[in-house]
């Protein structure tokens, strides 16, 4: 992916799913206008997911994944089964691909009971109508044919009407004006990429520009002769999490102070779910286990926050020696009901589905979830000021 593309978790996720042999593949194929997939007649030939970043009219960037056969067999097929279902948690809209010309087996029709009760946004495409002459359906549903390229549009513009409104969500803008200074703090340390700051700093940096605002990016070192040489105090100082407790010893209290972390808990999850996982940490004990998951899958340095900075704060401030599980990537437990507390990154490379499942699996268990720059607040006694950004709105998304 190029430096100007859209990153994955921006783009709208369509995912294909349904038994082996419907032409899943073809109809990925067909609508991509791309061999993104390979095609055969033997049944159970996509092994694995296969995603593809593109941009597809009318719908702009899309990540689309072509998934294995839902219906796969045998120990393998299990896990290309749990493949699909982890591509599931991160779906915006489905394409469920069925043959024309039959009626959905049982499994078909309790798969879609699933999408109806996750409340993803889905189409019926009945494939194969080439040889099924007369196959009408109506609702979200459609005759198609991959190989003669039959209501291929129309299926595309299916999937337009059922995109997620843009600009529905953001991350800083609707708090500030334009003409406001927003200062970031972004430490350049031993876990920093090279060359570059990281995804939430990036975004949250563009969407101040986008505003016509004005951001000054800084170290911690520096923030003091930032503070002191603007003419006029900035409208907040966003900070990353790990400098939290040095940043709040210099930002003013009449100042807005904020990490980038709890921008992205209410951009992309549930920031009233997630500060009731802050007051969780309170109630930890010795031996509570404590599963601590990472959304993408960078090496892991001597310092890491995940790892080891959080485990040390926890103990240093709590008192307590819990039991820590690790997890990073698409790898995160779905049974969580032996864990007292799940910390989670902010996510800024999930997509929103994608994080709101993760957050909605800890819900259902009774667990609370919290991420790492609420949970740095809260060890630090500074999660109400953090906050205070947010005083004038309801929490809840």
């Amino acid at each position: 992916m190029g430096l100007n593309e859209t990153v994955s978790a921006e783009r709208i996720h369509i995912s294909f799913f349904g038994r082996r042999n419907v032409g899943k593949s073809s109809l990925v194929n067909a609508v991509t206008g791309q061999a993104l997939s390979v095609v055969s007649d033997v049944e159970g030939t996509t092994t694995d997911p296969v995603k593809k970043a593109m941009e597809i009219l009318p719908l702009g960037p899309v990540l689309i994944t072509d998934t294995p056969g839902f219906d796969d067999e045998g120990e393998l097929g299990l896990l290309r089964v749990k493949k699909a279902e982890e591509i599931l948690a991160k779906t915006d809209i489905a394409v469920f691909v069925a043959e024309a010309g039959r009626e959905l087996y049982d499994d078909e029709i309790e798969f879609i009971k699933i999408l109806e009760r996750k409340k993803i946004p889905y189409v019926i495409a009945y494939n194969k109508a080439d040889i099924c002459e007369g196959a009408a359906y109506k609702g979200n549903a459609l005759a198609v044919s991959a190989k003669t390229g039959l209501n291929i549009e129309s299926l595309k513009e299916m999937l337009g009407r059922l995109a997620p409104p843009e600009n529905r969500r953001h991350i800083i803008i609707d708090f500030i004006e334009k003409g406001d200074t927003v200062i970031l703090v972004c430490p350049i340390d031993e876990s920093a990429p090279k060359g570059r700051i990281i995804l939430p700093q990036q975004q949250t940096l563009r969407e101040i520009l986008d505003n016509g605002s004005a951001a000054c990016v800084c170290q911690p070192s520096e923030l003091p002769a930032v503070l002191e040489n603007l003419k006029r105090p900035p409208k907040a100082v966003v900070t990353d999490s790990q400098a939290f407790r040095e940043v709040s010893g210099i930002v003013p209290d009449n100042i807005i102070l904020t990490s980038f972390s709890i921008l992205f808990a209410r951009y992309k999850g549930e920031l009233d779910v997630l500060v009731e996982g802050a007051k969780a940490l309170r109630k930890l004990e010795d031996g509570n286990r404590v599963l601590i998951s990472e959304g993408c899958t960078h090496h892991r340095q001597c310092g890491d926050i995940g790892t080891v900075k959080l485990p040390a704060l926890i103990e240093k401030v709590l008192k307590v020696k819990p039991c820590y599980e690790f997890t990073s990537g698409a790898e995160f437990r779905r049974s969580l009901s032996d864990y007292a507390l799940v910390i989670h990154c902010g996510g800024c490379m999930l997509n929103e589905a994608e994080m709101k499942s993760r957050i909605g699996t800890a819900k259902e268990a009774g667990v609370p979830i919290v991420n790492y720059g609420m949970a740095i607040a809260e060890l630090n006694g500074i999660l109400d000021r953090s906050l205070s950004i947010f005083q004038n709105e309801t929490h809840s998304n």
